[in-house]
Order: C-alpha cells, then structure tokens, then sequence
C-alpha cells in the first residue's frame, strides 16, 4: 500500500483508502448464508434467492470446475445499486484505452470506486484532460482470492440467467487471471461464463429459458456487431486524421481538422445510433440495450464492449476444438499466462483453429 504514495492524479493514495474501506465495508455487513436460511426473521424471497445463489455456485464448481472455495457462502446488504462504480477512459481521437497500474495485478483499463461521487470526480479530472470518459456502474467484483466474495443485494434479485452468468464470470477470474491483460480477462470469464449459462440451463431442462436465452444471444451479437463496425469507422478515422479537413491558409495554427474529425466522429455514433434503433424495431418490442444507448457515446464507452467481447468468439472457438472439454480449455488457456500479451493473442487464435 505504500506504492500509493508514488502514484497521483486518480492514482492517489485516496484511491487505495476508498478501496480500503468499501471492502472492509462488504465483509463487515455479510452474513453466513445457511444462518439466513435457517433464520425465521428472513423473508420467502430472499430465501429463495439465496437458495438459488447457493444451487449456482454448486454448479459452477462441481460442473464447469470453477474454484468456488469459500466464495458465496455469504450474503451483504449494501443499501445501494451498485457495488462500484467503474471509470474508462479513451483520448478524444484515439481507441488505446487509458490504463492504470496497480500492485500484483498490473496495469488495467478501468478504475473502480466504492463511492459514486468519487468516481464522477476523478472522471471530471479525466475530461478535463481532454478524454472522453465513461462512468459505470457494476453489481459485482473478484477480489481474486484476495477475500472470500459474498453475494451482494446488488445482484442477487437479478433474474435466474443473468444472476447465474454473473456468478459464473466472477468465479472465472478465480480459475485464470493474468496481471496486466483486461481484455484477455474479461473475454475468457464472459466466454466461460457463456458457456456455463448454456450448461446450466441444459442441466435444468427448461425448454421455454433455453429458448429465451438464444434468443436474447442472438440480440446480443447483433448489438456487437452494430458496435463493432462503428469501431471499425472510429479507427479509420483516426488513422487517417485531419489532413486536408484544413482550408486555412496558416493550418497548422487553427483547429479546423479536430473541428471536422469531431463533426465525422459524432457522424459515426449517430449512425450506431440509428442502425440500433432499425435492429431493435426487428426485435419484437425487446429492449435490451436501450440503457445503454442513452448513455454518451465516446471512445471510452466504445471500447467497453471491446475489453468483454472481442476475443470470446476465440475462446468459443478453443471450447469447441476442445470437444467441450472444460479442463482441458482451462489447461490451454493457462499455459497462454507465461508468454507477452502479442504472443498470446496469437496462441489463441492458433488454438481456436
């Protein structure tokens, strides 16, 4: 924690006492699950939950062999939505996500708070710099066997899926994490977390959710794909810069060719925008990212949905080659921890052949 003292801007010591004291915060409020369920003072519907959380992380561990140790056991109230609030940032005219460093983990593409307002105050500092910058709001987290991870009222009353494909995704950090690789992190516990849903639901036999979820899949990919292509015309634009977007006779002087990029990029998310709005109108009356569309479209929010998804399709592709074989997919995709970020990026895609 000393290291905190060499750090500024976001990166104060201030950060590492939030973080400090939302934690202590969590453990001092959980309660054992069994004591819950046992207790005639807790409500029907919080019993079920928790019974439900409980039936999950079983699962999870007996048939996806995910380490859920002492993770879940419990349960904490925290009076709020969200159990942190997430910063990103993105430089106005590039997609390389800013990242922060921090001990034993390495660097990371995002900033989590305890505290909403000081995740709003570090994220002004951010724009004042210039960035754009997303602030978002997350149900849960991996400590990574730092501390045994309770179930939070924050997901807990999420519906069966969703509470289930969070669960799955947060006991995936335990199995694998390598420091210093979001993308690769978040990507391998939204894949496994994926695949786990499918399984689970199998295991249930419920025709009527495993419809409803291939359903909702394949909304999902079209939502990527929408986004996807934004990127694509985001990164080509600022590859390209404003060369010749400048009439000005002293152009280096003026800022008519950030001008012009600003009007090209707000282009490029208004057409996002309106390509959502045609897909949705397919979907039946779903809505499933309206929330997030009414949320600023910038670089950083962009580049969100780029950390959880874009190496998935890989991981799919390595369960598959893998015959399904989960342990075997955890084995290979363990041995990519020792090599340099390119390198596994690489591995990947050759064992997803």
């Amino acid at each position: 924690m000393m290291l905190a003292t060499l750090l500024t801007g976001c990166g104060t010591a201030g950060f590492y006492a939030q973080a400090i004291r939302g934690e202590y915060q969590i453990l001092s409020r959980q309660q054992p699950i069994h004591k819950l369920l046992e207790s005639p003072k807790t409500s029907p519907p919080l019993k079920a939950r928790l019974k439900l959380a409980l039936e999950i992380r079983e699962f999870a561990q007996r048939d996806l062999r995910l380490p859920a140790n002492g993770h879940y056991r419990h349960y904490a109230d925290l009076g709020r939505r969200f159990a942190v609030w997430t910063v990103y940032a993105a430089p106005e005219f590039s997609l390389e996500a800013k990242s922060w460093w921090y001990p034993v983990v390495g660097r990371l593409e995002y900033r989590g708070y305890f505290d909403e307002r000081k995740a709003l105050r570090c994220a002004r500092r951010l724009e004042q710099r210039g960035l754009d910058v997303h602030v978002g709001g997350a149900e849960a987290y991996s400590t990574l066997g730092w501390f045994r991870d309770p179930v939070l009222n924050t997901f807990l009353f999420d519906d069966d899926v969703e509470l289930a494909e969070l669960l799955f995704h947060e006991l995936a950090h335990q199995r694998l994490f390598i420091a210093g690789d979001t993308e690769f992190n978040e990507a391998f516990a939204t894949a496994v977390a994926e695949e786990g849903v499918e399984r689970w639901l199998r295991s249930r036999g419920n025709a009527a959710q495993i419809a409803a979820r291939r359903e909702a899949s394949a909304r999902k990919q079209t939502f990527l794909t929408l986004v996807a292509g934004a990127r694509a015309r985001l990164a080509e634009l600022y590859q390209q810069g404003g060369a010749g977007d400048c009439s000005c006779a002293r152009e280096r002087e003026c800022d008519c060719g950030r001008v012009a990029m600003r009007a090209r990029k707000a282009m490029i998310f208004d057409k996002l925008q309106a390509d959502y709005v045609a897909a949705r109108a397919a979907w039946g009356g779903q809505s499933d990212y309206d929330g997030w569309f009414r949320q600023p479209l910038n670089n950083a929010l962009i580049n969100t949905v780029e950390t959880y998804y874009a190496l998935v399709p890989a991981f799919r592709q390595v369960v598959a080659a893998d015959g399904g074989d989960l342990e075997a997919f955890f084995q290979h995709t363990a041995a990519l921890a020792k090599l340099t970020r390119e390198q596994r990026r690489r591995s990947l895609r050759e064992l997803a052949r």
